[in-house]
């Protein structure tokens, strides 16, 4: 915007510039011609009566002496013609040859027309200042009087005016720069703070912090008003937020207790409950179960909404951890994880990030995984990110689905059977999103479901620059 409004100012100042200068410019280009046309006009109606003697008397040898002393001094060729036209006396010699112009001037002179004022000569119109007058002898034309003056030194005095006219134009626009520019902060200083501070905010909001006031007191008034009623937006939003943490801190406290007494209750019914019952007791017990579950869920959902700083992490470490946390369920399904990949990679994440995506992922993916088959986490680098893909051999999912798949609470049709509340992936992705990543799902050749968790690459000393993948890895890796 600060260009923008400096462009502005530029082409107003330059529009008065022009509006001031080129004007001025053709009024003195102008008045500097009509001066030197007077000045001409004078010389010529003067030698037109110094020559009505020697045409009349056919002796020209006193007024070619005193044309050529003319010419000596000024510059200025002059030419005495007869009433045919023909050369009688000149300054020069040889004499200067006249142009069409030239000669329909000398035509209005023996037609007995005085000269005409000529229009405004350019810097780049080369012709010379023709004027023409009768030489009358008893009111008859007998003769003209012709001055040919070279423009050359009116044409430089035009072009050093424009030169003064295009380096004062300069001039302005270099003040107008130096003056805008003080004006152009102080009016978009306001709207930098909001730019800046909408990200601050945003992120203080989503941490829990107080939100830092953007409005400074400077900026015009409406701008500084603008500020003002952004800060209260800003502690708005922050209070309602607050809220709302709140309501899902006393909701998980108020509610994990009464949950768990009724399940203790419902299990301390077990071998109490008549057969009849014995059906609908063992659903009340699995209802309970699935309430805990969904509030656990609902509650990671919440700590995955909540912002906390980034830190740099070690992708290998947490891998491992998660790897080794799910094995024994694992293998107790007749699975196997195997990592492979890339080693050594770090990213800047909140902590316990990976962990809490790869809990989800992997919760989905033993679930769905076939009996005897493997579980690939295979971490790599694109684009500056880091990947962490986990793949199974599972049904997949069709196509169309791949987008609902982190929707809140959304399961596949015809997988009712299979226990889950619908919130694993969402709790991935919105954990990859507020640390500046995305959680991507696609169908690989062979079948089953690729999650790959992309999460901002933290630099490796010196510099930050992604590294291309090594050819070797820590393991074999399945279908990749």
């Amino acid at each position: 915007m600060r260009a923008r409004l400096l462009v502005i100012v530029l082409f107003l100042v330059g529009l008065l510039a022009a509006g001031l200068g080129v004007p001025l410019a053709l009024s003195y280009a102008q008045a500097r011609q009509l001066t030197m046309f007077a000045d001409r006009l004078t010389d010529t109606i003067f030698y037109a009566s110094v020559a009505e003697r020697p045409i009349t008397q056919a002796d020209t040898t006193g007024l070619e002496d005193e044309l050529m002393r003319y010419d000596e001094v000024y510059g200025v060729a002059v030419l005495v013609l007869d009433e045919d036209g023909d050369l009688v006396a000149t300054s020069r010699q040889p004499p200067p040859v006249l142009d069409a112009d030239a000669r329909e001037r000398v035509e209005l002179a023996l037609a007995n027309r005085r000269s005409e004022v000529y229009p405004l000569l350019l810097p780049w119109d080369e012709r010379p200042l023709v004027l023409a007058e009768p030489v009358l002898v008893d009111t008859e034309v007998r003769g003209v009087a012709v001055t040919v003056s070279s423009t050359d030194g009116l044409r430089a005095e035009e072009l050093r005016v424009w030169a003064l006219v295009a380096a004062a134009g300069l001039v302005a626009l270099a003040l107008g720069v130096v003056v805008a520019l003080p004006i152009v902060r102080w009016i978009l200083r306001p709207v930098h703070r909001l730019d800046e501070g909408t990200g601050r905010v945003a992120a203080a909001v989503l941490a829990g912090a107080d939100p830092e006031p953007v409005a400074d007191g400077s900026g015009p008034p409406e701008l500084r008003q603008l500020s003002v009623s952004f800060d209260r937006m800003t502690a708005t939003v922050a209070q309602a937020y607050a809220a709302q943490r709140a309501f899902v801190a006393d909701a998980s406290h108020q509610l994990r207790n009464p949950l768990t007494a009724l399940h203790l209750r419902l299990s301390n019914l077990d071998g109490h409950v008549e057969a009849a019952a014995a059906e609908e007791h063992v659903a009340a017990l699995e209802e309970a179960q699935r309430l805990t579950t969904l509030l656990d869920g609902l509650l990671a959902l919440a700590r995955a909404e909540r912002t906390a700083p980034p830190v740099v992490v070690e992708v290998d470490p947490a891998v491992e951890d998660r790897l080794e946390a799910w094995r024994p369920l694992a293998e107790h399904e007749e699975l196997r994880l195997v990592h492979g990949g890339v080693s050594g990679l770090r990213v800047r994440a909140p902590e316990n990030a990976i962990e809490t995506v790869l809990d989800a992922v992997l919760d989905n993916a033993v679930k769905y995984a076939p009996a005897g088959s493997a579980i690939s986490v295979h971490t790599a680098t694109a684009d500056g990110l880091v990947e962490i893909a986990v793949r199974d051999t599972g049904p997949g999912m069709p196509p169309e689905e791949l987008e609902r798949a982190t929707d809140r609470f959304w399961r596949r049709s015809g997988q009712s059977n299979i226990e889950g509340t619908g919130l694993g992936l969402a709790i991935a992705a919105r954990t990859l999103a507020v640390a500046g990543g995305e959680l991507v799902l696609d169908l690989p050749p062979g079948g089953g479901l690729r999650v790959v968790a992309r999460l901002p690459r933290a630099g490796e000393d010196p510099g930050d620059a992604p590294q291309p993948d090594p050819p070797q890895g820590r393991g074999p890796a399945v279908g990749w």
